[in-house]
């Protein structure tokens, strides 16, 4: 269920002309900030600039250690709980591990099949085009935003143990260097109360998740979520030998009408998860149905935490406002289809804090609104913009009923298939260009839609007309 760009490019590329294409803030500002680089070297006064990050995930963490490197630059990172578990899949890329230099420590389990269950019970066993050394990483959130964290205190970043309540933006924001605000409840060590603080910033990165609190103090817009529920299941022994190597995905109106259910291996335990954009009233409906479509593989677990969270559908309406950005879930950087956040957030958090870096030049000045937009923005949406809407059609045109569900698991014993999905989600590029596999492909898909609709169960009605207009 990961990244099929390749081809879904070619099998549903009629369908590209339906998809309201993703394009960068129309809110652009274009007049020159002041800079007090003058004023400093008029009195000789060493002022350094200070940016703050808001959230301590892989977003942040990985923004705050490209800030940390710059010696003109002051980095402060807000972390509300150090030990957060975000109810979250886990899975990360091959390609993540090598580029963000972690090590294998992070990584509970080398993934190496996927089995993917239709709703008629139809099981397809993708991964023999694997090499010896590939693998889908899984890894527990803690851990890993922990090591990502971390390093970037190494580097020099301030870490604040804390929760940011609101941030007092100046009108003249985008035309001036006049500070942010930021207030905040720091916690510390034997106390659940936090302390009330507030605290001035040069420059925001909101790396706050969903629910940002920095989204609402610049005016972002609003989007659509989904939730995803997710039950850490501690299975015997033997059970869990069976997803040493392998993970599960299950599709089905019963278990999701719009997403998937999930079984992923952790280090002692699995995942077991759901999520929904359309339905979410009833979201433990599905969670239980998932439950029992895992049936004997989970049987006689025990639930040792259960987690919920939002997850963006979309990108945010405005990203970037005067000197405040976005990144990660805050930005609204996850996949349809998949639901893959995390690469995507270290990778916007990375690029984001780079393409600032360059522009202060060495803390001397500050970046514009329309500095940030043509460079980072810019930049992240030629990388990431079309995958974002191919998935955004994989999962319009195969989530949606069952019997393009029971397709979507045919089409998964291609082999061609199974080899570009995994290119294309291991390595984030595409891979195997084929135009006769792909014409060839384009049949096929065709054959197993019509034999999907035609033996496929109808799905089940639900209505919520109230609750599925509501944003965050």
């Amino acid at each position: 269920s990961k990244s099929k760009m390749k081809f879904t490019i070619a099998t549903i590329a009629t369908l590209a002309s339906t998809v309201a294409a993703f394009t960068p803030s129309s809110f652009v500002q274009t007049t020159s900030v002041a800079h007090r680089a003058a004023a400093q070297s008029e009195t000789g006064l060493c002022m350094k600039y200070k940016v703050a990050v808001v959230g301590g995930g892989p977003s942040g963490a990985c923004a705050a250690e490209i800030f940390a490197q710059e010696k003109g630059i002051d980095t402060v990172m807000f972390e509300r709980k150090m030990d957060n578990a975000k109810p979250c899949g886990g899975a990360i890329p091959l390609c993540m591990v090598g580029e963000f230099n972690m090590p294998e420590t992070v990584v509970d389990r080398k993934v190496r099949k996927m089995n993917l269950i239709s709703p008629t019970g139809v099981e397809v066993n993708i991964g023999d085009t694997l090499q010896p050394d590939e693998y889908i990483g899984m890894c527990r959130r803690e851990v890993m935003d922990k090591f990502l964290r971390d390093r970037a205190i190494e580097y020099g970043a301030e870490i604040v143990n804390g929760l940011v309540t609101s941030i007092d933006v100046p009108v003249n924001h985008k035309t001036s260097e006049e500070p942010y605000t930021i207030k905040y409840m720091e916690y510390v060590d034997g106390s659940s109360a936090g302390v009330s603080k507030t605290m001035e910033v040069d420059l925001i990165v909101g790396a706050d998740g969903a629910n940002s609190r920095v989204a609402k103090a610049m005016d972002a817009g609003s989007y659509n979520f989904a939730i995803a529920f997710q039950e850490r299941i501690k299975i015997p022994e033997e059970k869990m030998a069976f997803y040493e190597e392998m993970a599960e995905m299950y599709v089905g109106d019963d278990v999701s009408p719009d997403f998937y259910g999930w079984v992923f291996p952790k280090y002692d335990h699995v995942g077991v998860g759901t999520g929904t954009v359309v339905n979410r009233p009833a979201i433990k409906q599905y969670q239980k149905a998932i439950r029992d479509r895992a049936g004997d593989k989970i049987a006689g677990g025990k639930i040792i935490k259960v987690e919920a969270h939002p997850i963006p559908e979309h990108y945010r309406p405005r990203r970037v406002q005067g000197r405040i950005a976005l990144v990660g879930d805050a930005a609204g950087y996850v996949t349809k289809c998949s639901g893959e956040g995390i690469y995507f957030a270290a990778k916007s958090g990375r690029m984001a804090a780079e393409e600032i870096v360059a522009l202060m030049d060495g803390g001397k000045r500050l970046p514009t609104q329309a500095d940030m937009e043509k460079t980072y923005i810019k930049k992240y949406d030629g990388l990431y913009g079309p995958t974002y809407t191919v998935l955004d059609i994989l999962q319009k045109v195969f989530y949606t009923n069952n019997g393009a569900r029971e397709a979507f698991v045919e089409l998964c014993n291609s082999k061609y298939v199974q080899q570009v999905t995994f290119d294309s989600y291991l390595y984030k590029r595409v891979q195997g260009n084929n135009p006769l596999d792909d014409v060839k492909l384009l049949g096929e898909t065709i054959g197993c839609l019509v034999k999907g609709y035609s033996t496929a169960k109808p799905d089940q009605e639900f209505s919520n007309p109230v609750e599925s207009l509501k944003r965050i």
